[in-house]
């Protein structure tokens, strides 16, 4: 899987696979609060429709989120199968084991991150 032996490997794909999992049952789970609100000013009043908007744009935005999300565990999971995984995507430097452990799925050093932030 990858060269490196000072990591859990196992573990954090298992972490990744269940937050994939926990990820796709929210998503699944909050789809019709994300369906069009319907205009219908008899049903309901002017502000309740409104509420039901923000409502809507919340649950869209957290869909948004959890996808972004899932991309992010879906391609480490690949660098895990590369036997890339554990190595910055920008300078090929191991990546640090406790940023690992923190964030699984971050791709790049401390330095190469602090560097793209300032950008």
């Amino acid at each position: 899987m990858t060269d490196r032996k000072d990591i859990d490997l196992a573990a954090l794909r298992v972490r990744l696979e269940e937050r994939r999992a926990d990820i796709l049952a929210h998503s699944t789970h909050s789809e019709d609060y994300r369906k069009p609100v319907e205009l219908d000013q008899q049903a309901v009043g002017r502000l309740s429709r409104m509420d039901a908007l923000q409502n809507q744009q919340m649950h869209l935005e957290q869909e948004r989120r959890r996808a972004a999300e899932l991309d992010r565990i879906e391609k480490t999971l690949k660098r895990m199968d590369d036997d890339k995984y554990g190595h910055c995507h920008n300078c090929g430097e191991d990546i640090e084991k406790k940023r690992l452990e923190f964030d699984p799925t971050t791709p790049l050093c401390v330095g190469c991150a602090d560097r793209v932030s300032h950008v």
